[in-house]
Order: C-alpha cells, then sequence, then structure tokens
C-alpha cells in the first residue's frame, strides 16, 4: 500500500500539469495512469492553444472571452471563462520556458513575441498558438520531461476501480487493478486529482485513443459525485471517411476549403465546430460526399506535415494534388466530472477533477477550439495549487476487497461483440442530430446487452479482455448517462441538436446534472 500527498490519476497534459504544479507547492505527488503517457489522447491535438498574445492580429483576453462566451451557447460561466482565459498568456509563457518548440516568427522583440498563432473555428484573430500539427504531442513530451526531472514518479499499467472513502466520507485514496501483477491494490493520498480525459472511444465513429472511455467520470459517479453536461458531446467536423482519423481544423485556418459533390463550397469553414459538423452531416444525410480541399495552402509541407502524412497513409491521397473526402466523427467530450471554481468534484470532499474528464463550465454547449489545451495545462496548474492547498484528508487503511469479474465460463467473444454494438447504438441514436425516439431505442438496445453480467475469462494478470470488460462496463453506465442528459435537455442547443426541438430556449439551464440514482 502507497500513501502520498496527492495522487493524480491520469498523465496527460491536465494531469501532469497538475502534478508539477502541486509538487512545486510542496507537495508529495504520484501519478496513477492506465497506459503509459505517450498513449493518451493529448499527443492527438493538432491544431492550437489559445492565448491573446496579439502577434499577428490584434487580439485581446476580452475578445477571447467573448469568443469563448458565443461558442458556449450562453452556458458557460462567465467568471471561469475570464478564470481560464486571462490565465492564457501565463500559460503560454510556462510552457515557453520550460521548451515547447513552438512554431516561430521571424524578428520578434521576445520569445512570447515570437510564438507563431494561427485562426481556429470561431475565433475572432489568429490566436492558436501551435507546434506544427504536433502541439499536444510537443506539449505532452515537454511536460513529461519536466514531470520526471522533478522527481515525480509515474506508475502506469494501472486501471482505475473505485475511490476510497474515510469515515468522515472523505475520499483518501484510490483502487486500481495493476494490469502487469493482476493484482487489485489501494493508493492512499491526502487529496486525489482526477484526470482520465474523456469517453470518445465509446462511440464507434471517434477520433480518441482507445483507452478513452471515461473511467474517472464513472469511478466519480459511483463514489456520490456528479457528471454534468454529458448531453454536448463535440463531433469534429473533418475526419478521414471511413478510418476517422482527425484532419486538424487547422486545415481549415490555413485555408482549407469544404466543398461538396458539386465542387461547392457550403459553409463558413471556420464557424463554430457545431455548426459545421451539422452542414456536413446533412450533405452526407442526403447522399452526398464531401470535401476537404487543401490544394492551395500555401507552405503546407512546412505547417501541415502530420497531416499529408496521416491522409497519404490512411486515404491514400495526396492532399497537396487532390480532395480528401471526410465525414464528422466524435472527438471531444464537454460533459464530465462536476466541479467547483476550486476544482473540486461536487458532492466529494478531497476529491478534484480536471481537462476533458471535468465540466467546469468553460465550454458550455460547444467547446471553442483551441481551448481543450488551453484548459489542460491552464487549470491543470491550477488544480494542482488547489489540491496542495487544500485540508488533507485522513488516511485510513483498511483491507478493502474487489471481485474483478472473471469466469471461465464465459466467453471473451461476447465482451467485444457488445461493445461494438454499444458503440454503433450510441452513434446512431445519440449522435450529431438524436431524437425521442432514437434515445429510446439506443436505451433499450443497450439495456438487452446485459453488459453487468459478461465476466472474462481467465486469470486477472496480462488479461486484456479482463481491461476490456472493465472499460465496457464504464461505457454502459456512461451511455445510460449520456441518453439520460440528452432525452431531459427538449431543445437543441450547440451540440445537443434535438430533430422534434430545433429552436433554442429563451430560457435555459445550465448543462444537465446525473448521479448515478437518476439512471439506475
Amino acid at each position: 500500500m502507497i500513501s502520498i500527498d496527492i495522487l493524480v490519476v491520469g498523465s496527460g497534459i491536465s494531469g501532469l500539469s497538475a502534478a508539477i504544479s502541486a509538487k512545486q507547492n510542496g507537495s508529495n505527488v504520484l501519478v496513477a495512469t492506465k497506459n503509459i503517457p505517450t498513449k493518451c489522447n493529448s499527443v492527438m491535438a493538432q491544431g492550437g492553444i489559445n492565448a491573446a498574445l496579439g502577434n499577428l492580429e490584434k487580439d485581446s483576453i476580452e475578445l477571447h472571452i467573448e469568443d469563448t462566451l458565443k461558442s458556449a451557447h450562453k452556458l458557460a460561466n462567465k467568471e471561469m471563462v475570464e478564470l481560464l482565459c486571462s490565465n492564457a498568456p501565463d500559460t503560454i509563457e510556462f510552457l515557453e520556458k520550460i521548451g515547447v518548440p513552438f512554431s516561430r516568427l521571424d524578428n520578434a522583440s521576445s520569445p512570447l513575441k515570437s510564438v507563431a498563432q494561427r485562426k481556429l473555428g470561431g475565433a475572432s484573430s489568429k490566436r492558436a498558438c501551435y507546434a506544427q500539427d504536433y502541439t499536444g504531442l510537443k506539449v505532452l513530451h515537454t511536460l513529461l520531461d519536466y514531470t520526471l526531472n522533478l522527481g515525480i514518479e509515474i506508475k502506469d499499467n494501472i486501471f482505475l476501480l473505485e475511490l476510497i472513502k474515510n469515515s468522515k466520507n472523505e475520499v483518501c485514496g484510490a483502487l486500481f487493478f495493476n494490469f502487469n501483477s493482476g493484482e487489485v491494490e489501494a493508493i492512499y493520498a491526502s487529496k486525489v486529482i482526477i484526470a482520465t480525459g474523456g469517453f470518445g472511444s465509446i462511440y464507434s465513429k471517434n477520433t480518441n485513443s482507445l483507452g478513452s472511455s471515461g473511467d474517472g467520470i464513472v469511478t466519480v459517479l459511483k463514489a456520490g459525485g456528479v457528471a454534468r453536461g454529458l448531453e454536448f458531446i463535440q463531433f469534429h467536423p473533418t475526419t478521414l471517411k471511413g478510418s476517422n482519423i482527425l484532419v486538424s481544423e487547422s486545415a481549415r485556418g490555413e485555408g482549407g476549403y469544404l466543398v461538396d459533390s458539386k465542387n461547392e463550397r457550403f459553409v463558413d469553414e471556420l464557424a463554430p465546430r457545431d455548426v459545421v459538423a451539422k452542414a456536413i452531416f446533412d450533405k452526407i444525410n442526403n447522399r452526398e460526399k464531401v470535401f476537404l480541399d487543401l490544394r492551395n495552402i500555401k507552405d503546407i509541407t512546412t505547417l501541415m506535415p502530420q497531416e499529408l502524412k496521416l491522409i497519404k497513409t490512411y486515404a491514400k491521397v495526396d492532399a497537396t494534388k487532390e480532395l480528401v473526402e471526410i465525414e464528422p466523427a466524435v472527438h471531444y467530450s464537454i460533459g464530465g466530472i462536476a466541479v467547483d471554481k476550486n476544482f473540486n468534484a461536487i458532492n466529494l470532499k478531497g476529491c478534484f477533477a480536471v481537462g476533458e474528464c471535468s465540466n467546469a463550465l468553460v465550454h458550455g454547449a460547444n467547446r471553442l477550439g483551441g481551448n481543450s489545451l488551453l484548459e489542460a495545462v491552464a487549470f491543470g496548474r491550477l488544480a494542482g495549487k488547489k489540491a496542495s492547498d487544500y485540508p488533507d484528508s485522513t488516511i485510513e487503511r483498511e483491507d478493502i476487497k474487489y471481485n474483478l469479474p472473471l469466469d471461465t465460463n464465459y466467453s471473451n467473444f461476447d465482451i467485444y461483440k457488445a461493445k461494438e454494438i454499444l458503440a454503433d447504438t450510441l452513434f446512431s441514436g445519440v449522435g450529431i442530430v438524436r431524437e425521442k425516439n432514437s434515445l429510446t431505442d439506443a436505451k433499450s438496445r443497450i439495456e438487452k446487452l446485459n453488459i453487468e453480467k459478461l465476466k472474462a475469462n481467465g486469470t486477472a494478470k496480462y488479461n486484456t479482455n479482463l481491461t476490456a470488460l472493465l472499460e465496457l462496463q464504464n461505457a454502459n453506465i456512461l451511455a445510460q448517462a449520456i441518453i439520460y442528459a440528452a432525452n431531459k435537455r427538449e431543445e437543441s442547443r450547440g451540440s445537443n441538436i434535438r430533430e422534434e426541438f430545433p429552436d433554442t430556449k429563451e430560457e435555459f439551464e445550465y448543462p444537465i446534472d446525473v448521479t448515478l440514482g437518476d439512471i439506475k
């Protein structure tokens, strides 16, 4: 049994930012993660990280706030948005100082003034700082090096099972399944920060890493916490047809066009993502094809080498000479663990949440492109400091029993069959456009899978089927919660588009809150 000051669960950009901040504030920190850090979803972020630096165009923090609130369709908390945007310049300065290799402008007066910026959808100016089209990867690697240099231990290949509470109902650690040993082990901590990322991979068409199964959100729900805004799931407009490999918004920011089968443009390419995704969906739903035209972008081989390579590899297309067929896919979990202004998880003393697994009310009904990496670093650093300063939970050690879902009489095939059906059901029934009947049918179909009764065959050690089942069990709970929230919001707003409720209500409520009791 391990005991430390702060346990950070998740090793993506938000988790490492929180760990670094807590360590610098004097706390003893341990990072626990399901995969190795470089396999996290953060490395797939390509376009950039927003900050009002004004290096290429006139810009301001006030304009950044205004763009964020507009994109959120009235459902963001202004105080939290102001906190996010006002911390953006300092965030870029921090990243620049620790060595993130941002793309640079020539003849700048200072390192910060030399950071190159591009325009992403919904932005009023060129605001996204970038490192070619490898932004998330470069930020993650730099943070990882910095984390290790600070002496922070990273314990990988362990799966979060549940939070540990003491007799005062404070969170004082977490229970994990260790892939390598096959054992269930407890890690005790005075405070816990959940930074496990989103849940995009539970949908059939998505841009996420395979491990993005919402484990942290479900763990918080099971501990008595609250999930907020699960009805809002962002679909990225441009992924490669069939493979759903992401083609970053930066491709449109640098001048790429969207055209239909008649080679005609049909939407403002840099409108907010919910608008662009819906326009593409309507075309495809009308049996038309949609293409991304990158042939007019100057210096594309320098600006977007990764994009060109991915398109060539997965679509067999030379994007400098040919059109690229695209389709929308699930990209970002706007909803997540409900937190207060100090990043405390609602109803859970001693537990914090940050990054894509959380909902701090900064994205509302539709996230502004470039704000996710900003939230991960800026709020990650703030959450680490807040957790470090928060009163310690009393650690009470005890022998904790946890029964892993293992049984030699079950077929592992059933796990993967159920996973495929659930993913397809979510995409078709709770997709870009949803309505009462599709939500009801999706709920019924998923319930009939009886996922909670499935078992994995074999022993626990190195059992990839068991890992798949644990993720599927979390996906099952999340699916029910998503459907519940989508059903309750009877309007079309941002990324929640209801076919039978096409209008946006004049009076509105914040993103829907869900507890485990709501879906049982």
